[in-house]
């Protein structure tokens, strides 16, 4: 399995991540009961596969499932909990002093663990308020890495819109979990050969934060809209595969994040990191210029 350092933690960490919405969520990205127990003996499968064929990055929240998702990851990795980097997140609903600590203890009983490698606040589209909201309970998540809970903090974002950059500026946050695929290319996007010093990506690597992303195979988005345009294509190559190979090959990425449900869904992401397959000079496809320059 691929390794990648995650930024200033000093960590390094499988460059492909088991990702627990899809676990956790009923009738997300397709049929799917999350409480029934055939559902949950199939996702602790695909976790035992994953430890075994060499994934150590697991990120899960309580909102996947009003914890059903964090309870999956407990059972799953049972006494091998110490060989992973295990993240979970924190609702905004509890981004205070109380509820920050009231919320990973409700999380660490979950997941059957006395800390969390990395506790991340939750977000989405996030505003100017919730920037503050977030900041005015920043104390309170250090606390909670001062006492050994936490190893690491961090955040989630839907996209670059101002308050996520200005989140990051703070230099406070270890991490930064973002969505990026092929479809959603702002938050690290290119001027041509160039990955510009503004965007969130650049503004986090420059403050050595590690970069995780969300949405990694466009959350079947990129699979629908081709089957609308071009049915005909949908066969024609594992499009899957070639999807989490486009993120893997962007350098400011550390940890591409995947959500699975089976053993064979583990087999084929693994197959696809291990081999290579799909991995792009991301320079090259975008240049914009005959000459070759990037100018």
């Amino acid at each position: 399995m691929e390794r990648r350092g995650l930024g200033r933690t000093g960590v390094s960490v499988s460059a492909l991540g088991f990702g627990g919405a899809p676990a956790g969520l009923t009738g997300y990205l397709g049929q799917w009961d999350a409480a029934a127990e055939a559902s949950r003996s199939q996702v602790e499968r695909a976790i035992r596969r994953a430890l075994d064929l060499g994934i150590d990055y697991f990120d899960t929240a309580p909102g996947y499932g009003d914890g059903i998702s964090e309870e999956l990851f407990g059972r799953g990795l049972g006494a091998d909990r110490r060989r992973v980097f295990l993240a979970t997140k924190t609702p905004r609903a509890e981004w205070s002093a109380g509820g920050a600590r009231s919320a990973l203890e409700a999380s660490l009983r979950r997941l059957g663990s006395d800390h969390v490698d990395l506790l991340q606040l939750h977000g989405g589209w996030h505003t100017d308020a919730a920037a503050e909201q977030a900041l005015d309970a920043l104390g309170e998540y250090e606390r909670l890495r001062d006492e050994g809970k936490v190893r690491f903090l961090g955040f989630t974002a839907e996209g670059p819109n101002g308050a996520a950059e200005r989140l990051v500026l703070t230099g406070r946050f270890d991490t930064l979990m973002i969505c990026f695929n092929f479809n959603y290319q702002a938050a690290g996007g290119y001027r041509n050969r160039d990955m510009p010093a503004q965007t969130l990506l650049s503004q986090a690597r420059a403050l050595d934060m590690g970069v995780v992303t969300m949405r990694t195979l466009t959350s079947g988005v990129f699979q629908r809209w081709l089957g609308q345009v071009a049915p005909e294509l949908t066969t024609a190559l594992d499009w899957n595969a070639a999807l989490l190979g486009f993120v893997l090959s962007h350098p400011q990425v550390d940890v591409a994040l995947v959500g699975m449900r089976t053993e064979a869904e583990v087999d084929a992401n693994v197959r696809v990191v291990e081999s290579g397959s799909f991995r792009v000079d991301m320079a090259a496809v975008h240049d914009g210029y005959s000459g070759g320059d990037g100018r």
